[in-house]
């Protein structure tokens, strides 16, 4: 068993990690070094933080399946001295609507979903209008909808829950970032910060989020992993919708309420897609020419919105097929990598910090097992085909 283990990245996957492994064995030596420790750019604080089990693979339902148990149970998990953290969880439900052409697809994701124990209703347009009045069903065919166990919370909230546990577990924060690893062979030896201290290890953890491919690339790993801007409008509306959950509309266009007001997004093209775009800039041009206009389709009442506020956050996007990258490279013995979670980081980030903290003790998944998240499948080019993208 492996004792001093050095995680990059101080966001929701590697203060995960942290508190998985000092509440399973307190004699393991945990130094999480996170270069922000006011996570102001961080994709755990910047996303639309929700979870759901509507995917397509089994492995994505079953660990969000764990990440709502996690959160649903969060007070009493991660308590710190009869202080109980609250990430305001609210299970509103996903809604993910189809077409005609895309009704096989949603009917047997459905299947999968409700055989893996996901609580996830079939609706059809009839039962899509009953439940949700102020919705135009005109061009769909059926929607699924997450009866519970789906929503949205407070992802900043749980970093700094995560983070706190660890902390009071006995894991040591570093306020720096990485600036070199020294590898030995097929080990890595230390990491070495910008404060100018060295950090020897037994193992390290690559958990740097939109950042990870430069830490990668220290220790000789090339990782299909980019960081893709993703803007997030914050609107108002005099419309009043009962009972809303979190919308994923054909054309790719999401909503959910946030409060009194509205919060929506949407991916840009692929072609128009590029890495490293400023995070303090907006993409205004794709709210005025694709999300308003799809959402004033969707919701008649939206015709009269007006953006509040707006910002942008990274996906650390796996352009290889936007699923975690999760374990060891077959180069390297000690260097276990968390990365790629194009957007669903907040959501596994239970599922992997359990996963990684059985890798490290025991050398292998002793719950739910990861494997096929591994780098074998980029190395032998066998994608792992999600069609729930959003």
């Amino acid at each position: 068993m492996d004792s001093r283990v050095v995680v990059v990245g101080g966001g929701v996957i590697g203060s995960s990690i942290a508190y998985f492994l000092r509440a399973s064995d307190p004699s393991v030596s945990v130094t999480v070094i996170e270069r922000d420790p006011t996570y102001a750019r961080s994709s755990s604080a910047l996303s639309a933080a929700s979870i759901r089990q509507q995917f397509s693979t089994p492995l994505s339902i079953q660990m969000s399946l764990y990440g709502i148990e996690f959160l649903r149970s969060i007070g009493e998990r991660l308590e710190i001295d009869g202080a109980k953290p609250s990430i305001d969880l609210h299970e509103g439900g996903y809604l993910f609507l189809a077409t005609p052409a895309g009704l096989g697809t949603l009917r047997e994701n459905h299947a999968l979903q409700q055989r893996l124990g996901a609580n996830i209703s079939l609706l059809d347009r009839e039962a899509l209008q009953t439940r949700f009045p102020w919705l135009n069903t005109d061009d769909l065919a059926a929607g699924a909808y997450g009866e519970s166990g789906e929503g949205w919370f407070d992802g900043y909230g749980l970093v700094q829950a995560l983070r706190k546990k660890a902390q009071a577990l006995g894991a040591r924060y570093v306020a720096a970032e990485v600036s070199a690893m020294r590898r030995t062979g097929r080990r890595v030896t230390e990491v070495i910060a910008s404060n100018g201290e060295s950090y020897p290890c037994d193992v390290v953890v690559d958990a740097a989020g939109a950042w990870s491919r430069t830490v990668a690339a220290m220790v000789g790993i090339d990782i299909p992993v980019f960081a893709r801007r993703r803007s997030i409008f914050n609107v108002s509306s005099p419309a009043q919708l009962a009972h809303c959950p979190l919308l994923i509309d054909p054309s790719g266009v999401y909503f959910r309420p946030e409060g009194r007001s509205f919060i929506c997004g949407t991916s840009p093209s692929a072609d128009n897609d590029p890495d490293d775009l400023p995070l303090d800039e907006v993409d205004h041009a794709l709210f005025d020419d694709v999300i308003w206009p799809a959402l004033a389709h969707r919701v008649p009442q939206f015709e009269a919105l007006r953006v509040q506020n707006s910002w942008s956050g990274y996906y650390e996007y796996n352009v290889f097929d936007q699923n975690a990258i999760i374990g060891h490279h077959p180069d390297v013995d000690n260097c276990i990598f968390a990365n790629g979670f194009s957007g669903h980081g907040l959501q596994q980030g239970p599922a992997t910090g359990r996963g990684i903290s059985e890798l490290i003790l025991h050398g292998r998944y002793t719950t739910l097992d990861l494997s096929s998240l591994g780098f074998a499948r980029v190395l032998e080019n066998r994608p792992i085909v999600e069609k729930n993208v959003v």
